[in-house]
């Protein structure tokens, strides 16, 4: 059995897949913003909650050092500001700059902090982007900042795919799916479990020969 990190895991799909990892005898590195709060994780066999704000470089770096060596990082920290068109109010400077921080900037900085953590296993890293991040699947407007967000977040692992291949890394970018979460709402196609399934399913997958791959949650390449 492994050890699996994941950031964002105190709810919706981040939560689901440390009960999944957890359930099946993994050795989980729950990483959340506010630990007294993640009751649901505290609950879980195999599962170690600790404290990381991805936009931290210094918080992404404690969390390293305090972990032996990785097997999978699951970059799912995520926030959605403005879901409107260009009058939409939320589109401020502090909204984007958070959007990109988080979605963006975090995953960079957990990458480069676990690094060392994977070197040792040769392990695999899962960026969560969307396919609102698709160029070639945009069919509406609208949500600006996070759909922005996910194509940067694409295209910072294809290009990390480069780099991390040398210490026999694979690193690919997975769309969960529209998802009945807090950010997804309570009308979105997919319940949580199934999408968690899938989502497993493709990071085992995941190889030197597939990576910076942008796929679906079930399996389906993506246009970037």
């Amino acid at each position: 059995m492994g050890t699996i990190v994941i950031t964002g895991a105190n709810r919706g799909i981040g939560l689901e897949l440390a009960r999944r990892y957890s359930r099946k005898g993994h050795s989980v590195l729950a990483c959340v913003r506010s630990p007294e709060k993640a009751e649901a994780l505290k609950e879980l066999a195999n599962v170690s909650v600790v404290a990381l704000d991805v936009t931290d470089p210094a918080s992404c770096q404690a969390a390293a050092k305090a972990a032996g060596p990785v097997d999978l990082l699951v970059c799912n920290a995520g926030v959605l500001i403005g879901r409107g068109l260009l009058d939409d109010d939320n589109y401020t400077v502090d909204s984007w700059a958070t959007t990109m921080a988080t979605n963006v900037a975090g995953p960079f900085n957990c990458t480069r902090a676990f690094l060392p953590n994977l070197k040792e296993t040769k392990g695999k890293v899962a960026f969560i982007s969307s396919s609102m991040g698709s160029s070639g699947l945009a069919k509406s407007g609208g949500v600006y900042s996070y759909r922005a967000s996910k194509a940067a977040v694409t295209n910072l692992a294809v290009n990390l795919s480069l780099e991390l291949t040398q210490y026999g890394i694979a690193i690919g970018a997975f769309d969960p799916g529209w998802v009945r979460t807090d950010m997804g709402g309570g009308t979105a196609d997919l319940d949580v479990e199934e999408s968690a399934v899938g989502l497993i399913e493709r990071f085992e997958a995941l190889s030197l020969e597939t990576t910076g791959t942008f796929e679906t949650y079930s399996g389906t390449r993506h246009p970037f």
